[in-house]
């Protein structure tokens, strides 16, 4: 995974003027699109695409500032068709158009290249268990919300909180399936899980395949497959969120699974009467690299 991800970075460097097939990389890496896309995306911080438009645009800048030539001409050398994408790329990494910072030295915002290295401390317990389960269905309440990595998300909070109590004791009661208890499912993510994307959530619960569920509920089929389950204990959402990067950071790359498409499942097991403290259970459909 480490190496598949340093191509990725060599690859944009040896062709600034081309698109990255991010699928031939993994392939030949052994792996999927999906698991490197999102492996990316949780240790650099931003997704692929984003990476390439920032390091694209740095080298850019060095073109635009020393020398006199047509911005056309450094727009191609770049991958952009027109003076005017390239105007919209330039403008969006540094602040000013190509002819702004031609005439005034910039300024300029550098993105350095990166460079993956896996260095694993062990900084964070993982305490994991690998599990089998047949194929199930996730009931409940949909509804969509942008993509916050860091503290409570208010769109999820509000769509929770419109929800009447007695449809939590009625959720409850039609959750026959691991994972047990009312769930947090976050579903249809882009494959960058780049912030402020939208994604699917589902408040409710999980049921066998074979069972029917009420009409009036939102539902979500997963088919049978590995799952990896995490558990963290401490200041909630934190304990919760530091457990999901250290998945990224320290489990994926250290053992022989990977990501698969499909629904990630927070259970809480147990949490304190203000929920600042809670138990967790971080559910991860995965698959053998």
């Amino acid at each position: 995974m480490i190496a598949a991800l340093n191509d990725l970075i060599d690859a944009v460097e040896r062709t600034p003027d081309d698109e990255i097939d991010v699928a031939a990389v993994a392939h030949a890496h052994g792996t999927t699109e999906h698991h490197l896309r999102r492996m990316f995306s949780s240790l650099a911080g931003m997704p692929i695409a984003e990476y390439v438009r920032r390091r694209r645009m740095t080298l850019a800048a060095a073109d635009v500032a020393e020398s006199s030539g047509d911005l056309l001409a450094i727009a191609v050398r770049y991958g952009y068709g027109s003076t005017e994408a390239f105007a919209r790329a330039f403008r969006s990494v540094h602040g000013v158009g190509p002819s702004e910072a031609r005439r005034d030295g910039g300024p300029f915002r550098s993105q350095q290249q990166l460079r993956f290295r896996l260095t694993v401390e062990g900084s964070t317990p993982m305490h994991v268990r690998l599990i089998e389960r047949p194929a199930l269905r996730l009931v409940g309440h949909a509804t969509r919300v942008p993509l916050i990595h860091e503290g409570v998300n208010p769109h999820i909070q509000e769509h929770i909180a419109r929800i009447p109590m007695e449809e939590h004791v009625r959720l409850k009661a039609l959750g026959d399936t691991e994972p047990a208890g009312i769930l947090q499912v976050t579903d249809d993510i882009e494959q960058d899980s780049a912030e402020g994307s939208e994604l699917t959530y589902l408040h409710g619960v999980a049921i066998s395949d074979d069972v029917d569920a009420p009409d009036d509920l939102d539902a979500i089929a997963v088919p049978a497959g590995s799952w990896a389950v995490f558990t963290s204990d401490g200041p909630h959402p934190k304990a919760l969120q530091d457990m999901w990067a250290a998945t990224a950071a320290e489990w994926f790359p250290s053992n022989p699974w990977r990501l698969r498409p499909g629904p990630s499942i927070v259970a809480v097991l147990e949490h304190d009467a203000a929920f600042t403290h809670a138990r967790c259970e971080l559910w991860l459909p995965v698959e053998r690299a």
